[in-house]
């Protein structure tokens, strides 16, 4: 009989390559194939929207930078959760573990769970409930109603799809490695080909890209209310550029690799959601790409016709099927680490003895998933979700320059280009944009700042416990 080594910490086989796609995959998801319709719609600009993904995308690159730093120097499991325990301690970064759990990851896998059983829809007619049934609300104050069960059918398939990812990460961080490496080809090169197609087949016209800035009357103020809810598109499309930090712990040469993973993996997405964006509006005027919510679908039409909408829906089932992958694989470490740090339920901690995998920490994330599916639609979950993330980035960024100092003689394998200056823009670009946010669409800020809040109730519990078993040991 073979010896079977029982497993008590969680396992390093995720190579470059590896952590290169999650990065990757993470990001290209569900967004650019539903967020350029709505920004559009924002803008009424060709030139202002391809300069906002762009923008986007650069500011997303500081945070990779800076977060590229951080990740040569400590490349433990939990990814920010640690990086914020050095930098402000454990108030903050609980909030921020919690946050990740609560919102902004398991949020973020509803919202892309969501648009996978959307899009798998065009091929599945999906049973709905009574009337009555979609009709009952629940009331959350400052929120709003909320709709358990309207368009149950396609929550339902999200649902499943999240458990059947929460299986594959069960069984292995490799296996889920594999199966994130492979999609991600599949759905970077899917995209590339169909910008290529629509740019060379698409019998559209360049006169769509370029209109002389042409844009709709609107007041500065609203104008400035339109672009900053434009940037809360385009970055949640880039959102979870960070995610490869959570699995630190499970990477070969993680202070190596983690930082040449977050800069490639930004660098691959930049280029790809630039070149999609040119080819939606090559074949669609501005004005057009705004009335259609499935815009990669309406483009396709353009040259396939009715079977267009089919091929850009099996693109996005793979995107969608490797970004929640990327996203379970991650996210799982940073409860576990929480919980390696006596700061959350004990069990959250264990490794499985056969897999190697943070088990329990993964059917709990799974399950909560599961429960913001049925919360609301794609864009409702994804507004809340984004302003809780980018309040945490900002906080992020200002931690390299307490970083800097803290930890003065620490080996830093990569020091972020441009400090202190990039890191400063980056925390500019951040306050602007989370005001605007408050100002701009209040209830789904708030949405996001209640279930940060929900946290600190179990945070003092925690803290009320380890003095209570302090004070219990210093008596024995």
């Amino acid at each position: 009989m073979p010896n079977k080594e029982k497993k008590t910490e969680l396992v390093r086989g995720l190579s470059l390559t590896a952590t290169i796609m999650i990065v990757a995959g993470s990001m290209i998801g569900s967004g650019i194939f539903r967020k350029p319709s709505s920004m559009a719609e924002q803008l009424g600009s060709p030139e202002l929207l391809i300069i906002i993904w762009i923008a986007a995308g650069l500011i997303t690159f500081i945070g990779a930078l800076i977060n590229a730093e951080i990740s040569g120097m400590i490349d433990d499991t939990g990814g920010q959760y640690v990086y914020f325990r050095k930098m402000y301690g454990d108030f903050t970064a609980y909030l921020y573990g919690w946050s990740i759990l609560a919102v902004i990851q398991t949020g973020s896998q509803a919202a892309i769970a969501y648009v996978f059983a959307e899009y798998l829809g065009y091929f599945i007619k999906y049973p709905q409930l009574s009337q009555k049934m979609q009709d009952f609300a629940l009331y959350l104050p400052l929120v709003g109603d909320i709709h358990p069960f309207l368009d149950f059918g396609t929550k339902a398939v999200a649902i499943a799809c999240t458990i059947l990812l929460t299986g594959v990460n069960y069984i292995g961080v490799f296996f889920g490695g594999v199966v994130q490496t492979i999609v991600t080809y599949i759905k970077i090169i899917s995209i590339v080909l169909i910008s290529i197609l629509l740019l060379f087949l698409g019998n559209g016209s360049f006169s769509n890209i370029y209109t002389g800035f042409s844009m709709p009357h609107r007041s500065p103020q609203n104008l400035i209310a339109m672009i900053g809810l434009a940037f809360a598109g385009a970055f949640w499309a880039y959102d979870a550029w960070n995610s490869v930090t959570y699995v630190s712990g499970e990477v070969k040469n993680p202070k190596r690799n983690i930082p040449l993973s977050l800069l490639w993996g930004t660098i691959i997405v930049i280029a790809v959601y630039v070149l999609v964006n040119v080819a939606y509006l090559y074949v669609l005027p501005i004005g057009e790409m705004a009335k259609s919510p499935l815009v990669a679908a309406s483009a396709a039409e353009k040259i396939f016709g009715s079977n267009g909408a089919a091929l850009i829906s099996i693109a996005v089932i793979i995107s969608t099927f490797g970004a929640l992958n990327g996203t379970i694989l991650a996210t799982a470490r940073v409860p576990y680490a929480m919980a390696k740090a006596n700061l959350f339920f004990r069990d959250l901690g264990k490794v499985h003895p056969k897999y190697g995998t943070p088990h329990v920490s993964l059917v709990v994330q799974g399950i909560w998933s599961c429960v913001l599916v049925l919360s609301g639609s794609f864009d409702t979950i994804t507004d809340y979700v984004i302003f809780a993330a980018w309040l945490f980035y900002m906080l992020g960024a200002y931690g390299i320059f307490i970083l800097r100092k803290k930890m003065p003689d620490a080996v830093r394998p990569y020091k972020t280009w441009g400090y202190p200056y990039t890191p400063i823009i980056f925390i500019i670009c951040s306050l602007l944009f989370l005001t605007n946010t408050i100002i701009s669409d209040t209830s789904n800020a708030m949405m996001g700042l209640i279930l940060i809040a929900a946290g600190l109730p179990m945070y003092w519990f925690w803290k009320y416990r380890d003095r209570k078993n302090n004070k219990t040991l210093n008596h024995e």
